[in-house]
Protein backbone atom coordinates (compact mmCIF):
# COMPACT_ATOMS: atom_id res chain seq x y z
CA UNK A 1 0.00 0.00 0.00
CA UNK A 2 1.24 3.74 -0.85
CA UNK A 3 2.78 5.43 2.19
CA UNK A 4 0.15 8.06 2.37
CA UNK A 5 -2.63 5.91 1.64
CA UNK A 6 -4.25 4.04 5.23
CA UNK A 7 -7.24 1.91 6.03
CA UNK A 8 -8.29 4.28 8.39
CA UNK A 9 -7.37 7.77 8.95
CA UNK A 10 -8.04 8.93 12.64
CA UNK A 11 -8.28 12.49 12.83
CA UNK A 12 -8.31 13.60 17.04
CA UNK A 13 -5.34 11.77 18.91
CA UNK A 14 -7.22 11.76 22.46
CA UNK A 15 -8.88 9.10 24.34
CA UNK A 16 -11.56 8.43 21.91
CA UNK A 17 -9.10 8.57 18.68
CA UNK A 18 -6.48 6.70 20.67
CA UNK A 19 -8.59 3.96 21.78
CA UNK A 20 -9.91 3.35 18.38
CA UNK A 21 -6.19 2.92 17.17
CA UNK A 22 -5.64 0.24 19.70
CA UNK A 23 -8.24 -1.95 18.14
CA UNK A 24 -7.48 -1.12 14.65
CA UNK A 25 -3.68 -1.86 15.20
CA UNK A 26 -4.35 -5.01 17.09
CA UNK A 27 -6.87 -5.94 14.09
CA UNK A 28 -3.58 -5.68 11.77
CA UNK A 29 -5.06 -1.91 10.20
CA UNK A 30 -2.88 0.54 8.70
CA UNK A 31 -4.09 3.58 10.83
CA UNK A 32 -3.10 7.37 11.01
CA UNK A 33 -3.85 9.13 13.72
CA UNK A 34 -3.90 13.11 12.70
CA UNK A 35 -3.81 15.38 15.75
CA UNK A 36 -3.54 19.27 16.56
CA UNK A 37 -2.22 19.02 19.83
CA UNK A 38 -4.61 20.92 21.60
CA UNK A 39 -7.26 19.25 24.24
CA UNK A 40 -10.38 20.96 25.72
CA UNK A 41 -8.99 19.46 28.91
CA UNK A 42 -5.36 20.96 29.10
CA UNK A 43 -6.22 23.32 31.96
CA UNK A 44 -7.47 20.55 33.86
CA UNK A 45 -5.47 19.56 36.73
CA UNK A 46 -6.60 15.62 37.72
CA UNK A 47 -9.14 13.41 36.19
CA UNK A 48 -11.94 11.76 37.97
CA UNK A 49 -14.41 8.89 37.46
CA UNK A 50 -12.09 6.62 35.69
CA UNK A 51 -10.88 3.62 37.63
CA UNK A 52 -7.28 2.72 37.64
CA UNK A 53 -6.58 6.20 36.73
CA UNK A 54 -8.58 8.38 39.35
CA UNK A 55 -6.96 11.05 39.95
CA UNK A 56 -3.84 11.04 37.32
CA UNK A 57 -4.04 14.22 34.85
CA UNK A 58 -5.15 14.19 31.54
CA UNK A 59 -2.18 14.66 29.96
CA UNK A 60 -0.71 11.77 32.09
CA UNK A 61 -3.30 9.65 30.89
CA UNK A 62 -2.97 10.11 27.00
CA UNK A 63 0.99 10.00 26.85
CA UNK A 64 0.12 6.60 28.57
CA UNK A 65 -2.35 5.66 26.26
CA UNK A 66 -0.24 6.83 22.86
CA UNK A 67 3.13 4.71 24.23
CA UNK A 68 0.57 1.60 24.26
CA UNK A 69 -0.65 2.32 20.63
CA UNK A 70 2.48 3.23 19.40
CA UNK A 71 3.78 -0.14 20.25
CA UNK A 72 1.50 -1.54 17.21
CA UNK A 73 3.85 -0.93 14.13
CA UNK A 74 0.94 -0.13 11.46
CA UNK A 75 -0.17 2.93 13.43
CA UNK A 76 1.46 5.88 12.38
CA UNK A 77 0.64 10.01 13.74
CA UNK A 78 1.22 13.05 12.27
CA UNK A 79 0.48 16.72 14.14
CA UNK A 80 -1.08 18.41 12.33
CA UNK A 81 -4.70 20.00 11.67
CA UNK A 82 -7.00 18.98 8.84
CA UNK A 83 -8.36 22.08 7.11
CA UNK A 84 -10.05 20.11 4.03
CA UNK A 85 -11.18 16.75 2.13
CA UNK A 86 -12.48 15.34 -0.48
CA UNK A 87 -13.86 11.45 -1.57
CA UNK A 88 -12.86 10.33 -4.96
CA UNK A 89 -12.50 6.19 -6.32
CA UNK A 90 -13.77 4.96 -2.93
CA UNK A 91 -10.98 6.92 -0.76
CA UNK A 92 -10.87 9.77 1.52
CA UNK A 93 -8.60 12.19 1.06
CA UNK A 94 -7.40 14.95 3.70
CA UNK A 95 -5.39 17.89 3.69
CA UNK A 96 -3.48 19.12 6.80
CA UNK A 97 -2.43 22.90 7.09
CA UNK A 98 1.14 21.80 5.67
CA UNK A 99 -0.20 21.08 2.58
CA UNK A 100 0.49 17.09 3.47
CA UNK A 101 -2.45 14.81 2.35
CA UNK A 102 -3.48 11.42 3.04
CA UNK A 103 -5.50 9.02 1.95
CA UNK A 104 -8.13 6.22 3.49
CA UNK A 105 -10.88 3.91 2.72
CA UNK A 106 -12.40 4.90 6.14
CA UNK A 107 -12.57 8.33 8.25
CA UNK A 108 -12.79 8.39 12.17
CA UNK A 109 -13.67 11.87 13.58
CA UNK A 110 -12.41 11.62 17.41
CA UNK A 111 -11.87 15.60 17.26
CA UNK A 112 -13.71 17.01 20.14
CA UNK A 113 -16.03 19.39 20.95
CA UNK A 114 -14.55 23.10 21.68
CA UNK A 115 -16.91 25.06 25.07
CA UNK A 116 -18.14 28.48 24.59
CA UNK A 117 -16.13 30.27 27.55
CA UNK A 118 -17.98 33.76 28.18
CA UNK A 119 -15.43 36.49 28.13
CA UNK A 120 -16.16 37.48 31.76
CA UNK A 121 -12.62 37.89 33.39
CA UNK A 122 -11.27 35.29 35.17
CA UNK A 123 -13.70 32.76 33.76
CA UNK A 124 -10.95 31.17 31.36
CA UNK A 125 -8.03 31.23 33.97
CA UNK A 126 -10.22 29.24 36.06
CA UNK A 127 -11.95 26.85 33.76
CA UNK A 128 -10.82 23.08 34.06
CA UNK A 129 -9.34 24.35 37.77
CA UNK A 130 -12.18 25.82 39.69
CA UNK A 131 -14.72 26.72 37.70
CA UNK A 132 -16.32 23.02 36.63
CA UNK A 133 -18.29 21.20 33.90
CA UNK A 134 -19.29 17.67 35.23
CA UNK A 135 -19.59 16.86 38.94
CA UNK A 136 -19.21 13.49 38.34
CA UNK A 137 -15.61 14.25 37.36
CA UNK A 138 -14.92 16.94 40.01
CA UNK A 139 -18.02 16.72 42.51
CA UNK A 140 -16.78 14.90 45.26
CA UNK A 141 -13.20 17.12 45.26
CA UNK A 142 -15.53 19.80 46.68
CA UNK A 143 -18.12 17.96 48.26
CA UNK A 144 -19.27 20.07 50.90
CA UNK A 145 -18.12 23.15 50.32
CA UNK A 146 -19.43 26.64 49.15
CA UNK A 147 -20.50 25.89 45.58
CA UNK A 148 -22.03 28.29 42.54
CA UNK A 149 -23.81 27.45 39.70
CA UNK A 150 -23.29 29.62 37.10
CA UNK A 151 -26.16 28.97 34.55
CA UNK A 152 -29.52 30.00 33.61
CA UNK A 153 -33.21 28.54 32.65
CA UNK A 154 -33.64 24.14 32.88
CA UNK A 155 -29.30 24.09 32.46
CA UNK A 156 -29.19 26.34 35.33
CA UNK A 157 -32.17 24.08 37.89
CA UNK A 158 -30.66 20.62 36.61
CA UNK A 159 -27.07 21.75 37.88
CA UNK A 160 -28.67 22.62 41.16
CA UNK A 161 -30.75 19.15 41.74
CA UNK A 162 -27.34 17.40 40.48
CA UNK A 163 -25.36 19.12 42.54
CA UNK A 164 -27.08 19.08 45.85
CA UNK A 165 -26.12 15.24 46.16
CA UNK A 166 -22.39 16.53 46.58
CA UNK A 167 -23.35 20.36 48.67
CA UNK A 168 -26.33 21.53 50.38
CA UNK A 169 -24.31 25.49 50.12
CA UNK A 170 -25.51 25.89 46.56
CA UNK A 171 -26.05 29.36 44.94
CA UNK A 172 -27.71 30.03 41.25
CA UNK A 173 -25.98 32.72 39.49
CA UNK A 174 -27.98 33.92 36.37
CA UNK A 175 -25.58 36.72 35.27
CA UNK A 176 -28.85 38.85 34.31
CA UNK A 177 -32.53 38.14 34.84
CA UNK A 178 -33.48 34.32 35.79
CA UNK A 179 -35.14 32.52 33.29
CA UNK A 180 -36.08 29.81 35.25
CA UNK A 181 -40.16 28.77 35.45
CA UNK A 182 -42.16 29.81 38.14
CA UNK A 183 -42.04 26.55 39.37
CA UNK A 184 -38.41 26.29 39.55
CA UNK A 185 -38.19 28.96 41.39
CA UNK A 186 -40.45 27.63 44.13
CA UNK A 187 -38.41 24.25 44.01
CA UNK A 188 -35.28 26.23 44.54
CA UNK A 189 -37.08 28.29 47.33
CA UNK A 190 -37.89 25.34 49.20
CA UNK A 191 -34.84 23.93 49.30
CA UNK A 192 -33.61 27.52 50.41
CA UNK A 193 -30.86 27.68 47.43
CA UNK A 194 -30.89 31.39 46.55
CA UNK A 195 -31.04 32.82 42.89
CA UNK A 196 -28.59 35.68 42.36
CA UNK A 197 -29.53 37.49 39.28
CA UNK A 198 -26.82 40.47 38.94
CA UNK A 199 -24.96 41.13 36.45
CA UNK A 200 -21.44 39.54 36.71
CA UNK A 201 -18.16 41.72 36.61
CA UNK A 202 -15.70 39.34 37.10
CA UNK A 203 -14.07 36.02 38.74
CA UNK A 204 -11.64 36.98 41.81
CA UNK A 205 -8.96 33.58 41.56
CA UNK A 206 -5.68 32.72 42.56
CA UNK A 207 -3.98 30.90 39.69
CA UNK A 208 -7.10 29.45 38.47
CA UNK A 209 -8.54 28.45 42.15
CA UNK A 210 -11.92 31.10 42.46
CA UNK A 211 -12.33 33.03 45.20
CA UNK A 212 -15.46 35.37 44.70
CA UNK A 213 -17.58 36.52 42.14
CA UNK A 214 -17.72 39.66 41.59
CA UNK A 215 -20.91 41.72 40.79
CA UNK A 216 -21.27 44.81 38.37
CA UNK A 217 -22.26 47.01 41.57
CA UNK A 218 -19.46 45.87 43.38
CA UNK A 219 -20.98 43.52 45.75
CA UNK A 220 -19.65 39.99 46.17
CA UNK A 221 -20.84 36.49 47.10
CA UNK A 222 -17.47 33.81 48.26
CA UNK A 223 -17.24 30.31 46.52
CA UNK A 224 -14.85 27.73 46.43
CA UNK A 225 -15.96 26.02 42.89
CA UNK A 226 -18.25 27.01 40.30
CA UNK A 227 -20.34 24.68 38.07
CA UNK A 228 -21.13 26.24 34.78
CA UNK A 229 -23.42 25.24 31.86
CA UNK A 230 -21.82 26.41 28.98
CA UNK A 231 -22.68 26.36 25.18
CA UNK A 232 -20.29 23.74 23.08
CA UNK A 233 -20.00 23.62 19.69
CA UNK A 234 -17.58 21.64 17.29
CA UNK A 235 -13.79 21.97 17.43
CA UNK A 236 -13.64 21.15 14.12
CA UNK A 237 -15.60 21.95 10.67
CA UNK A 238 -14.58 19.46 9.19
CA UNK A 239 -16.98 16.40 9.50
CA UNK A 240 -19.89 19.17 8.60
CA UNK A 241 -17.52 20.28 5.45
CA UNK A 242 -17.82 16.36 4.43
CA UNK A 243 -21.86 16.24 4.40
CA UNK A 244 -21.82 14.67 7.96
CA UNK A 245 -25.46 15.84 10.00
CA UNK A 246 -24.99 17.89 13.21
CA UNK A 247 -28.38 17.41 15.26
CA UNK A 248 -30.26 20.10 17.10
CA UNK A 249 -27.93 19.77 20.21
CA UNK A 250 -24.56 20.60 18.29
CA UNK A 251 -22.99 17.23 18.16
CA UNK A 252 -22.46 14.87 15.08
CA UNK A 253 -25.16 12.40 14.41
CA UNK A 254 -24.53 8.97 14.58
CA UNK A 255 -26.47 5.53 14.98
CA UNK A 256 -25.40 3.14 17.34
CA UNK A 257 -22.69 1.72 15.66
CA UNK A 258 -20.80 5.07 15.85
CA UNK A 259 -21.56 5.51 12.18
CA UNK A 260 -22.24 9.31 10.71
CA UNK A 261 -24.40 9.74 7.97
CA UNK A 262 -22.14 9.58 5.56
CA UNK A 263 -21.56 6.51 4.48
CA UNK A 264 -17.56 5.39 5.53
CA UNK A 265 -17.54 7.83 7.82
CA UNK A 266 -17.83 7.34 12.10
CA UNK A 267 -17.65 9.62 15.07
CA UNK A 268 -16.69 8.96 18.25
CA UNK A 269 -16.13 10.57 21.75
CA UNK A 270 -17.39 14.27 22.74
CA UNK A 271 -18.19 15.28 19.43
CA UNK A 272 -21.39 12.91 18.98
CA UNK A 273 -22.36 12.20 22.78
CA UNK A 274 -23.24 14.54 26.11
CA UNK A 275 -21.50 12.39 27.83
CA UNK A 276 -18.43 13.53 28.70
CA UNK A 277 -16.67 11.15 30.70
CA UNK A 278 -13.22 9.33 29.95
CA UNK A 279 -14.42 6.21 30.33
CA UNK A 280 -17.20 7.00 28.12
CA UNK A 281 -15.08 8.22 25.52
CA UNK A 282 -12.20 5.53 25.16
CA UNK A 283 -15.47 2.70 25.25
CA UNK A 284 -16.74 4.91 21.71
CA UNK A 285 -13.54 4.46 20.48
CA UNK A 286 -12.92 1.05 21.04
CA UNK A 287 -16.86 0.64 19.59
CA UNK A 288 -15.48 2.52 16.74
CA UNK A 289 -12.61 1.04 16.14
CA UNK A 290 -14.03 -2.66 16.05
CA UNK A 291 -17.39 -1.56 13.56
CA UNK A 292 -14.83 0.06 10.91
CA UNK A 293 -12.18 -2.94 11.00
CA UNK A 294 -15.61 -5.48 10.34
CA UNK A 295 -16.79 -3.03 8.11
CA UNK A 296 -13.75 -3.53 6.18
CA UNK A 297 -13.33 -7.23 6.61
CA UNK A 298 -17.20 -7.71 5.31
CA UNK A 299 -16.16 -5.27 1.74
CA UNK A 300 -13.85 -7.50 1.04
CA UNK A 301 -14.67 -11.01 2.10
Amino acid sequence: MPTNIFDVIIIGGSYAGLSAAMSLGRARRNVLVIDGGDPCNKQTPHSHNFITHDGDTPSAIAAQAKAEVEKYDTVEFVNGLVISGRKEDNLFTVTLESGEEFSAKKLLFATGLKDVIPGIPGFSECWGISILHCPYCHGYEVRDKKIGIFANGPIGFHLVKLLQQWSKELQLFTNGESTLSQEEKLKLKEHNIPTIEKKISHFEHNNGQIRNVIFEDDTSEAVMALFAGVPIEQKSDFPKMLGCEINAQGFIKIDEMQRTTVSGIYAAGDNSSGMRAVSIVIAAGSKAGAVINGELIEEKF
